[in-house]
């Protein structure tokens, strides 16, 4: 497993605005989606690409462009939503499928309760997105999930990670080609499972449901 941490200013600045417990919804949804297009110019850093001969306003050339099979862009439901138009935004042609998860708040563990996917990912690059890596379950259920399905080649954007998380997901891939990209690896978690110094929930913080 790879694990890139990102290292500019721009992302320390807009996480430092996500982290703000005063910072509105609306605020938080359109920083997370300027970070994540950060953070996405970083995840794509091997995407794979093929020649292809385009006609400039001087001559004919040699470019270049997606190679197919094109990748594919997992959203973990519901917060991952908030990170898809960042993705996106440099992606706009990969494909989009959608898995469903819930972590249960006192086990901590997560079950997938939908999901929305090519039958077979073998060859494809696959993009999963999910806000937090806190205990790891949840991603790496995820990544599990896309395996099952053939994928070899699976990329994670986070917004922050802990490193209980980053540790079982390192430990649960062995064998798969995986790398975790974030924005910020902070310090721990805590007793409720929450990233410390962290930004709270991120699904409640995006969608405007903090209680």
């Amino acid at each position: 497993m790879e694990l890139h941490v990102a290292n500019h200013p721009l992302v320390s600045h807009k996480l430092s605005v996500l982290r703000n417990k005063d910072t509105p919804s609306p605020v938080f949804r359109a920083l997370t989606s300027e970070l994540v297009t950060l953070l996405a110019y970083e995840a794509t850093r091997q995407i794979r690409v093929e020649d292809h001969e385009i006609i400039t306003p001087v001559q004919k050339t040699v470019g270049k462009k997606l190679a197919k099979p094109r990748p594919v862009v997992v959203p973990i439901l519901r917060a991952g939503l908030g990170m898809l138009e960042g993705m996106v935004a440099l992606l706009p042609s990969a494909e989009v499928g959608f898995l469903g998860m819930v972590r249960d708040e006192e086990t901590l563990q997560p079950s997938v309760y939908a999901e929305r996917l090519p039958e077979n990912l073998a060859d494809r690059q696959c993009f999963v997105l999910d806000p937090m890596l806190a205990t790891g379950g949840s991603l790496l259920q995820a990544i599990t999930f896309l395996a099952d399905k053939g994928a070899s080649d699976i990329t994670a954007v986070c917004l922050l990670g802990a490193p209980e998380g980053v540790k079982a997901v390192e430990e649960g891939t062995t064998g798969l080609r995986v790398t975790i990209v974030l924005g910020a690896l902070d310090e721990k978690l805590n007793e409720r499972g929450f990233i410390v110094p962290g930004l709270g929930d991120a699904g409640d913080r995006l969608y405007g449901t903090v209680g």
